[in-house]
């Protein structure tokens, strides 16, 4: 049986309505940018790009959404986007964080990718509003060479384009690249160019069309550690008797320039201003404030190499592993501590509580390639889930401790790709009865009393077969 065919007034209804809708959302065409500034920070391994951008309605339908372009190559480095509406001007300008997802676009030459910053306000025609940018890039500065001694230092390669990458014709557009030094060895001219000491400039360009392109490959000095945690599992256990205990597993590794050679300590201690530069001895971990049983340890034992100070504001552990880490060595260890319950677990307006801890890797200008985040609620917890400010894989597990019946409800967070921007609060809610307090030291206590029992017994009882 064929299907019915569509009557002309249900298709006529169909396509007024499809037309409302794509009405809504103009045409890369409808839209141009007056004026953008890219900004570009090269001083870490993290590659931190500030984007700002004012953007007009040049159409005739209102616009709901701004898209932000991206080349295939860096679109896989991508850590986070970022977006705000600046208001005002100078001092009296206020930001309002805009939601930020990712997008399609069927006819993008080249394979360009796409995000949507959605706006909180239409656009109308011939209105502008101003966008504030922040994206983050990981893995995206190449050492060359790609071995070094213990004597050399590391230079990266960082490749881009000297044009911002848009869908929309650009008016006037301008880019800076600060390095960490002046030690710059080649750049891309792209004229005009200009390079004042730690700074170079790309621009003014103006009346870019959609989609314009130009590569620049900047040669230059980074002895920034690259420290890089391939995994990191954090395990966040509550107890309702008053503490919460952290442990973290750390796997590190130096992802610069690989070491050439052999290690020499005595030339790495006596010149340290010249030997293993890019190398990194000690890492600063950001602890919360009131912390307490802090220990810190490898697969050998622990390690006395820390120092820890403590205010009423936050926690700073400065850790030494072993031995300096050179491009392509690696170190695990295992960082733990306690807090106290009542700074972290609230309880809510419904009557369920909540778990209000900070996500991400408190080692300071690391790159996580995979964390993954463990909260172990008591046992008899229920209903449990998480509210993360961004997307995260989530899924439960059951964890046995000591006299667990039922076991503990696990709730587990992973996400790969984090940067130090992803620290920031997030929330696990559950529902649970203090009687459930009560099961443990009711099954000690029942365990004593029956041991009490037997002994009564076994001391009053005559196995004997004697008479007496």
């Amino acid at each position: 049986m064929e299907p019915p065919l569509l009557t002309i007034p249900s298709a006529l209804i169909f396509f007024v309505f499809a037309s409302l809708i794509f009405s809504s959302t103009p045409s890369p065409q409808e839209l141009q940018i007056v004026n953008a500034e890219r900004r570009i920070d090269l001083s870490s391994h993290i590659v931190r790009v500030f984007l700002t951008l004012k953007v007009e309605n040049t159409g005739t339908s209102p616009a709901s959404e701004v898209l932000l372009a991206f080349p295939p190559t860096q679109f896989e480095h991508l850590a986070l986007v970022k977006a705000a509406a600046a208001v005002g001007k100078r001092k009296k300008k206020s930001y309002t964080p805009l939601t930020v997802k990712s997008s399609e676009l069927i006819d993008a030459p080249n394979g360009a990718k796409f995000f949507s910053v959605l706006l909180l306000n239409q656009l109308n025609a011939g209105e502008t509003v101003t966008l504030e940018i922040l994206y983050a890039l990981t893995h995206s500065l190449e050492p060359f060479p790609e071995e070094i001694s213990q004597s050399e230092p590391q230079l990266v390669y960082f490749r881009d384009s000297a044009i911002i990458l848009s869908p929309y014709h650009i008016k006037e557009q301008t880019t800076f690249i600060k390095t960490p030094s002046t030690k710059v060895e080649s750049y891309t001219v792209v004229e005009p160019t200009n390079r004042a000491n730690t700074e170079l400039k790309y621009g003014q360009y103006n009346d870019r069309a959609p989609y314009s392109y130009s590569p620049i490959i900047i040669h230059f000095e980074n002895n920034h550690p690259f420290a890089v945690v391939e995994e990191l599992l954090r395990e966040v256990e509550i107890s309702h008797w008053g503490s919460i205990q952290i442990t973290e597993h750390y796997k590190l590794v130096h992802a610069g320039a690989r070491h050439r050679g052999v290690f020499s300590r005595v030339e790495y201690q006596s010149r340290p201003s010249i030997s293993g530069v890019s190398s990194f001895k000690h890492l600063l971990a950001r602890l919360p404030p009131r912390v307490h049983s802090v220990y810190y340890r490898d697969g050998i034992g622990n390690i006395s190499s820390s120092h820890l100070r403590i205010d009423s504001k936050k926690s700073e552990l400065e850790i030494e592993p072993r031995y300096p880490l050179f491009g392509g060595w690696k170190s695990t260890f295992v960082i733990g501590y306690g807090l106290p319950l009542q700074d972290f677990v609230f309880e809510a307006p419904d009557g369920s509580r909540y778990l209000n801890f900070s996500f991400g890797c408190p080692i300071l200008e690391t790159i996580v390639d995979k964390l993954t985040i463990k909260v172990v609620l008591p046992e008899g917890s229920k209903d449990p889930n998480a509210a993360v400010p961004f997307a995260v894989d989530q899924h439960m597990e059951t964890k046995y401790s000591y006299l667990d019946v039922v076991g503990r409800p696990v709730v587990v967070l992973e996400k790969n790709n984090v940067v130090p921007d992803h620290i920031t609060p997030f929330q696990v809610y559950y529902k649970f009865h203090p009687v459930f307090m009560l099961a443990e030291p009711l099954m000690l206590i029942t365990a004593f009393f029956l041991l009490f029992v037997t002994c009564v017994a076994y001391l009053h009882i005559d196995l004997s077969i004697q008479k007496s």
